[in-house]
């Protein structure tokens, strides 16, 4: 009989993903044996020492480089510098998420445009036991999203995308006010999901029959084998074709990439704000982590045949998001489809398939999602009796009124837009560049051209909030508590430095910019 050997395992590499996991199962038996007047405050604190924890271990694990867990894993450069981007901007998320519950007594409430309360929703608020679950479910999603950017094979990467995916799925459904919307958003989302999921079982069950590593000890599961018998297996390439392509529904899914990206405006409106803050931030920082590994590794091989497929679908992105944009009239729409076309730009910088495009990539979703933690922080603090004033007709004149904060939404705006001195513009510039150096010049003039429309809806914004008098129904801003002040501060901060100083990011994105294979 043959003696079973268990994989070797590097513990200090996965103690950020296992720091994660053990403060989301902490969080769950907070839930069951903590009395509920202390939970939130308990929750929120576990909860944010434990990222600030797995943050000093992927620090500590800087330089190094290891695949563990029998091939499963590989915490290399790139991994390194997307796992701390995203415990980073998780952290600020769960600022503003804690923000959101203390100003409520514990309960979690969201309330977002456009269905109007009913008795029953106030009866359920003013009994709401609190929804302080939203801390371990972000604590598990954040530790699938760590794992999602780390796999080095397509199984680990599918177990990783649901772990990730599942606690998102409930996090859209927490509103407690105008619940109807956040549900019907969650629905969607999940609807949608799993379709995406099961394309992208499908995909791997395809790849897997075309590397024949299914069978025997496990051969052709991890991404350097699929890549070395890719142009080299005995079996038809149109398996191998049609696997990639279902893999890649999945991960353009989460990407929110056109023609995919149908569930963002509707979830991003109708989940709780904080929620949809770390939506836009993280999901997309693990989108693109674990798209950059599948196509630099597994199917670097067949660059050939997927670059213009997927340069067809960039090009459809960047102007769906861009066209999209200048019709919506609620501001988390119109953040919407910006991160559609952002989703776009992004792929601009993964199609030009060298270090200089992979670096470009890291820094814009590291820069991308400061910006957009900031833009939703603004969102939560215009309100007015009925809670948050998403409709764009809502923040005419918002500059007469507050004009701190629509000076910080306009400098946000304006970043998104890709001004000059600040992080959008650089983030633009990285992967624009990446790609004419790489010779796909067609995807920077679509990119260029779709910036220039997208800029529009931005401006518009700004002419509305400055430039027209402020009515009756003008909102008012609120004042920021600390915890949401700290995630605006933090998020402005860094789209100013990151523009005018972008040096130090750019040279960590260089150095992480090479897969351990």
């Amino acid at each position: 009989m043959t003696e079973l050997k268990l994989p070797a395992i590097d513990y200090a590499a996965l103690a950020p993903m296992l720091i994660m996991l053990g403060a989301a199962l902490v969080g769950v038996l907070v839930e069951a044996f903590v009395p509920r007047r202390l939970r939130h405050p308990v929750q929120l604190v576990a909860a944010g020492v434990a990222m600030l924890a797995a943050l000093v271990m992927v620090v500590r694990n800087a330089g190094g480089e290891v695949i563990t867990a029998g091939n499963a894993i590989a915490i290399d450069g790139p991994a390194l510098f997307l796992q701390g981007t995203i415990l980073v901007l998780a952290l600020l998320a769960l600022l503003l998420i804690g923000e959101r519950a203390i100003e409520h007594g514990g309960a979690f409430v969201a309330r977002a445009a456009i269905v109007v309360d009913s008795a029953e929703d106030r009866r359920q608020t003013a009994n709401s036991r609190g929804a302080t679950e939203v801390y371990p479910l972000t604590s598990f999603a954040v530790a699938g999203m760590l794992l999602f950017v780390a796999a080095n094979d397509l199984l680990t990467m599918f177990i990783a995308l649901e772990v990730f995916s599942l606690p998102l799925y409930l996090l859209c459904a927490l509103a407690r006010r105008r619940r109807l919307l956040s549900q019907e958003a969650a629905l969607k989302y999940f609807m949608l999901g799993a379709y995406a999921s099961a394309f992208f079982l499908f995909g791997i069950a395809l790849v897997y029959g075309y590397t024949g590593g299914v069978a025997g000890a496990g051969a052709g599961v991890d991404f350097a084998t699929i890549s070395n018998a890719v142009g080299n297996s005995a079996r038809s390439e149109v398996i191998l074709f049609a696997g990639m392509a279902m893999v890649a529904v999945g991960l353009l899914f989460k990407a929110a990439a056109a023609p995919f990206h149908v569930w963002t405006p509707d979830v991003y409106q109708g989940a709780p704000t904080p929620v949809t803050a770390l939506m836009a931030a993280c999901t997309k920082v693990a989108a693109f982590g674990a798209l950059l590994r599948v196509f630099y590794v597994a199917f670097a091989g067949a660059a050939w045949d997927f670059v213009p497929v997927l340069g067809v679908l960039a090009v459809l992105t960047m102007l769906i998001g861009s066209v999209l944009a200048v019709t919506q009239t609620d501001i988390k729409r119109l953040l919407a489809y910006s991160s559609i076309a952002n989703a776009g730009y992004l792929l601009v910088g993964v199609l030009a398939l060298n270090e200089a495009g992979l670096s470009g990539t890291m820094f814009y979703l590291a820069a991308y999602g400061f910006s957009v933690l900031a833009a939703f922080a603004v969102v939560t603090l215009v309100r007015d009796a009925d809670g948050e004033a998403t409709h764009l007709s809502r923040w005419a004149g918002l500059g007469r009124r507050s004009p701190l904060f629509a000076g910080i939404f306009t400098f946000i705006l304006l970043a998104f837009a890709g001004i000059p001195l600040t992080s959008g513009f650089t983030s633009k510039f990285a992967v624009f560049a990446a790609a004419a150096e790489a010779g796909e010049i067609w995807l920077v003039i679509a990119g260029v051209l779709t910036s220039m429309i997208l800029a529009f809806p931005y401006l518009r914004v700004v002419v509305m909030m400055w430039l027209s008098e402020p009515g009756e129904s003008t909102p008012s801003v609120a004042t920021p508590g600390g915890l949401t002040a700290a995630a605006l501060t933090v998020g402005v901060l860094a789209t100013l430095l990151l523009g005018v100083a972008p040096g130090p990011l750019l040279d960590l994105a260089n150095g992480a910019a090479s897969f351990l294979r």
